[in-house]
Parts: C-alpha cells; structure tokens; sequence
C-alpha cells in the first residue's frame, strides 16, 4: 500500500498508510498529550478528525491546551448541550447567547421559567451523551436537502441561512437524532467532552468548560452582573432593531433597507452616549477624573471624543490627556513570558509620574506633560502646557483605565471609570454565535492597515499576545466600571468584509496564521457587503476603516 509521510510539530516524521484518516493517526499520538484532541491543522488548515490524508503533509494536532482545540470543545459541548435539551424537551428551543463568567451563557425557551430542577436533568442527560461516546457525524448534503431537515424541524433562523447558501453543498452534524448545522470544526464524538458543568443564571444558564491554560480543571465561576446587563441590552437592542441574526441583516442589506438600521443603530450609539454624560453630569461636583478603559479595537478613541462632546452639551468642558505619552523609555519597557516588550502591561506606564502630574493637575497647577516618541521609544518635553480649572474633568483613555493602581492617589469618589468592548449584538442563528473576540481582530485588521502600514499577517501575529495582556490587565477589571458602552454597530462587518477579505487573502498559506486567515474569511463569507458611503463620519466604525470627523 502506498505510503505518506508526516511531519509533526514536535518534528517528528514518521509514515503512515495512504488515505489515514487524522483521528487513526490521533490514536497513536495522544499518548504526548495530556488532554483530549479534538481538531487537527494540516498544513495550516484545519481539520476535524475525520479527515483522510492523502498526501506528505505537515500535522499540528489540538488538545484542550490550544487555543482552537479549546474553542473546538466549546462548540462541540454546546451542540451535546443542544442534542440533549431537544430529547428533553422536544420542540423547545435553545439559544447560545454569548461568553459571560469564564463559560457560555445560553437561554432553554421552555414558555417558563428555567428551574434548578431543569438544569440538574440537562446536565444528567449530558453525561448520559458523553459516557456513551456518542459519535458527533458530520454528513455533506446539498443545500436543498438541509434546507427541508431544517423545516420540518422548525428551525427558520437556519433556514434563511441556507436559502442565501452560495454553495451547492453544506456539512450537517448530528448526535443521535438531532441535526444541526455548526459553524467550524467539531470534536468526533461526546466521549472526551467528560469535562463541564451547567450553572442557573437567571434567566439563562451558564455552561462551563475548561480554560486553554488549566484543560484538566474547570475554573471557578466568576459573577460579572454588570458585563450580564450590557449583553442584555445588546439583545434589547437587536429587538428595536428587528435583526438579531445575520440572514435578517442581508434580507436589509439586500432589499436596500439597510440605510434606516444604519441611522437607528447610531442614534442607540448616541442616546447610550448621552446617558453616560448625564450620569457624570449629576455627580460633577465630586467628579474629576474619568477613566476609559476597553479591550483593543473597542472604539476608545472615537467614544471619548464623543463623551466629550455630550458632556459639552451638559456645560462641562473636560480635557483630555493620552495615557500613552506616560509609557517608559523603551529600554525600561517590561517584557514578557516569551521574552517580548509587553506594552501592555501596567508596568510600562511611568505610574508615579502620573500620579504626581495628576495631583498636581488637581491642584490647579500648570503641568508640562510629555509627548511619547515611538520611533525613538523615547518622552520628550515639547512644551506641552495643561491645566484645567476646578469644574473641568481630565478624560483619560486607556487599557488600564479600570486598575485602581493607574490612579492610586486620587480618591475613587473623585473618579468615574467607563468600560468600553465591542459585544455584538449578532449571531449567526440561535445555536451559532458571533465571538466578540472575532469582531474586534477583523476590525484591528482593517485599522492596521489603513493607519499603520501592517498587513494582515502582522495583525494576526501579535493579536495572542495582544488577548494575553487583556485577560491580565483588562478583563479582571471589567466589573469595576461606574459605567459600560457597549461599540458594536450591528451592521459593521457587512462594512469591513470589504475591506478585510483581500487583506486576509493575502495571508501566505505557509504560515501557521494561514489558519486563522482562512476561519475569518469563511466567516465573512456569510455577509453581503455594505457601500460606506452612509456612514456617518462620528461613527466609530469610522476609526477603523477612515475618514472620522476626529483626529
């Protein structure tokens, strides 16, 4: 029999049957891993486990460990999740929501009241599917044959999605007798999903599994009430909207109806905006610090300057300071685990010359603040002069803004602290939802280009080491916020897959980002395309793809 070689990440070589499929070859690995594999890369695509290899190639398998292995096991439990509820509870439906407290919040459409009670039996019902390892099959059929499973079982989200299906033939997954379309890659079977628990979190549940950093070891839940009720705001808002899933915005989109969502997704923008400046307004007295603070490409910029704006219209005129002016000479910059500058880290902020500056602001003195030279990596004095009188605030806009220690010596009472993210507002249909993650890079991707002269490959390249620095200095902050805006245009990727498709297109395929370039693009894939030419240029989508209204 015909031979093929492959060549494994550790650079091992070693030869294999032609046409062996990558879960046989899986079997004879796994023992050099300590978790499950789920998924493998072959040459920098990935595969599910039923891939047969026909050729030498290159294989990279993901465990739990890895960030796509851990994102496999997510979308694989949440389908086990799904299979079960529908044998439990048949003709009701499930919806995944979005990530919230280290897990996946999801909503069971009982026509009641979710109990403790259901949840127990779910969860029973669940092992049940995993102890039996039931196999998750995935099956190719043509569109038209999807689309009439999907109707019998009445499932309209999924069939407005596959009646805008540009291709002839689309991948059903099933465990036991429930089908279900899923977006990416999944697990083989139930058996190594051993790992989860469900958690009540009214009016939903909380579905947990294993962090990338901990695969043997669920991580202690962690309540964020405050993130909950902008995520409940966001689903509000694609009720005004009437478009809460990605078939619905192309119909708009489509029909040539998108122009009226554009306008009321923006005014929501504002009038959320307004409220922010309102609630500052009513503690001016003791406010004289506020603090933006959100994860990359959250829109931070364009929202202070249009705070500033709406507290302006309240008769308060503050003055902004840029945290970046305060990062330390280059050669004092910490680094990293990987031996890397981590500009990210608070530590690369000369913290007790801005807090001195700060009081020293507060107190009503004339400050000389510096200007960061980052080709030089250097401050430089350039006779920059502020000061502020006693009813102007200082707006700063930072990723640490929520870190208490930025501005230890100012008395929180004299502080407010705003929380700025991207949670999308969209899903794909009920069971497939859009990562907030997955936003943000596409619109970094864009903004790296348009404005700093980097190819997409650059931005998928550091975006690891950007998410590190927001899981140590971000997110742990996030339920310090006085306040939260929540960025996401319900219409902004159909506006930057125009513009990210060629830039991730031109990914090389011999570059281990070729993976991820090549997931973006299958995701885009699902959206017509919006003409810019409407946007309004205050729009923060406008500090990703251009032509803002603010420097």
């Amino acid at each position: 029999m015909e031979k093929i070689t492959i060549l494994f990440s550790n650079g091992e070589q070693r030869e294999f049957d032609w046409g062996v499929s990558l879960h046989e070859v899986a079997v004879k690995m796994a023992p050099l891993y300590t978790s499950p594999i789920v998924a493998a890369e072959v040459d920098f695509v990935l595969r599910d486990l039923t891939f047969k290899l026909e050729k030498d190639c290159k294989v990279t398998f993901l465990d739990v460990s890895t960030e796509r292995g851990n994102k496999v096991y997510q979308r694989s439990l949440a389908f086990v999740m799904i299979a079960a509820a529908a044998e439990l509870f048949p003709g009701k439906q499930v919806t995944v929501e979005h990530s919230l407290g280290k897990g996946l919040y999801c909503e069971m459409h009982l026509g009641r009241a979710v109990t403790q009670a259901d949840i127990d039996q779910l969860k029973q019902k669940m092992n049940e599917i995993v102890a039996e390892n039931r196999p998750l099959a995935r099956r190719v059929m043509p569109v038209d044959q999807a689309i009439s499973l999907f109707e019998a079982a009445g499932e309209a989200e999924k069939v407005k999605l596959l009646m805008q299906w540009k291709q002839p033939d689309v991948a059903i997954h099933t465990c036991g007798e429930v089908a279900d379309y899923v977006h990416g890659v999944m697990a083989p079977n139930a058996g190594c999903l051993r790992l989860f628990n469900l958690r009540l979190y009214t009016p939903g549940i909380i579905l947990c599994f294993p962090e990338q950093n901990n695969p043997d070891k669920l991580p202690e839940f962690v309540s964020q009430p405050k993130l909950a009720k902008v995520f409940l705001e966001a689903e509000r808002w694609g009720e005004i909207l009437q478009c809460s899933y990605v078939a619905t915005l192309n119909d708009y989109i489509t029909q040539r109806k998108i122009a009226d969502i554009m306008r009321v997704a923006e005014a929501l923008h504002e009038k959320k905006l307004a409220e922010i400046a309102d609630f500052i307004s009513i503690h001016r007295k003791q406010v004289r610090v506020i603090l933006i603070a959100g994860p990359s490409s959250s829109g931070k910029t364009t929202f202070a300057q249009r705070l500033g704006i709406q507290l302006r219209v309240n008769g308060i005129r503050p003055v902004p300071i840029s945290l970046d002016d305060y990062f330390v000479d280059r050669d004092h910059t910490p680094k990293d685990e990987y031996g890397e500058f981590d500009f990210e880290s608070i530590d690369a902020i000369d913290i007790p010359l801005f807090n001195q500056q700060l009081l020293q602001l507060l107190d009503g003195e004339t400050v000389e603040v510096p200007t960061f030279n980052f080709q030089l990596g250097k401050r430089e004095d350039k006779g920059h002069l502020v000061s502020i009188s006693k009813d102007q605030p200082l707006i700063i806009e930072g990723i640490h803004g929520l870190n208490e220690h930025l501005t230890k010596d100012v008395p929180r009472e004299h502080k407010v602290k705003v929380y700025v993210s991207a949670l999308t507002q969209l899903s794909i249909d009920n069971h497939n939802r859009i990562p907030t993650t997955d936003a943000r890079l596409i619109r970094r991707i864009v903004r790296d280009s348009q404005f700093r002269g980097h190819d997409a490959l650059t931005t998928l390249r550091l975006w690891p080491s950007v998410r590190r620095g927001e899981e140590r200095n971000i997110f742990p902050f996030q339920e310090e916020a006085d306040a939260m805006f929540n960025s996401a245009l319900i219409y902004e990727l159909a506006v930057l897959k125009k513009c990210a498709e060629p830039l991730l297109a031109a990914v090389p395929t011999d570059q281990p980002e070729y993976t991820e370039a090549v997931r973006l693009l299958d995701f885009l894939s699902y959206f017509e395309s919006i003409d810019e030419d409407d946007i309004p240029i205050n729009s923060i989508l406008r500090e990703f793809i251009g032509k803002s209204c603010f420097q």
